[in-house]
């Protein structure tokens, strides 16, 4: 436990000292508040037929954010140790494989809630625009960012085992990438099936991203997409763990 704590801190640090992990706080800060300033632009025009802050988490701006982040905050975590030859000192010392991908992913999830945290803001003035007083409960605000935090997870360990198979941090981003746009497709290519389509199409039409994030944001918190979330992204991590166990053999 004391070398994941160790790792840890080393991981978090080097997101909060870098100039890409500033840059990519920014990055975020200024989409999510474009985004807002849409919306309310939009308000004035036209009165929406459900709150502005539901709205907000359906919008290509919310969506671009979350997709994106996870590859890029975690495209440097195992491709640059790889890169500037630190992976084999890493990977050699007494600490288990398992640890050092917890230590990592745990890292990396942390710093994406933080890069998260000015959304109340953005919620406050909203409320303060549009005097939606469901806008500040913290029932919704509290579910709301249990759904980000989950698909912050789900697409981190998806970026996490993208940057375990290459030493390229640009092609781990653009596997992640990848990975994180094909689930979020998937969702929509096949949710017009019905009910005797076969396994597959049902699995992948589970993964209505946008469907599950709209309950998050109306305070339903159903435990099937938690698990579902939950378990794809321990099972990525695993898939982790097995691509940097594999690098032993090399």
């Amino acid at each position: 436990m004391t070398a994941f704590w160790v790792l840890f801190r080393r991981e978090l640090a080097a997101y909060l000292v870098s100039l890409s992990g500033w840059v990519i706080m920014a990055a975020v800060a200024f989409l999510v508040g474009l985004s807002f300033v849409d919306l309310l632009l939009a308000v004035r025009q036209t009165p929406l037929p459900v709150h502005v802050t539901e709205v907000f988490y359906q919008t290509p701006y919310f969506w671009m954010v979350v997709l994106l982040s996870g590859p890029v905050i975690t495209m440097r975590l195992f491709a640059q140790e790889r890169a500037s030859g630190t992976y084999e000192t890493l990977m050699t010392s007494p600490v288990r494989d398992g640890t050092v991908v917890a230590a990592k992913f745990g890292a990396a999830w942390v710093f994406y809630l933080l890069v998260w945290l000015p959304l109340p803001g953005c919620v406050t003035l909203i409320r303060y625009w549009t005097g939606e007083a469901q806008a500040l409960e913290w029932p919704l605000l509290g579910s709301t960012y249990l759904g980000i935090g989950l698909l912050g997870a789900l697409f981190l360990s998806m970026g996490c085992f993208a940057s375990a198979l290459t030493r390229s941090q640009t092609v781990a981003a653009m596997v992640g990438g990848l990975l994180a746009v094909s689930l979020f497709l998937a969702g929509f290519a096949v949710s017009d099936r019905g009910s005797e389509s076969s396994w597959w199409v049902q699995v992948l039409g589970a993964f209505a991203l946008v469907d599950h994030m709209r309950d998050f944001t109306r305070g339903v918190v159903d435990l099937r997409p938690v698990v579902l979330y939950a378990s794809t992204s321990l099972a990525f991590l695993y898939l982790t763990l097995r691509a940097v166990e594999g690098r032993h053999w090399k």
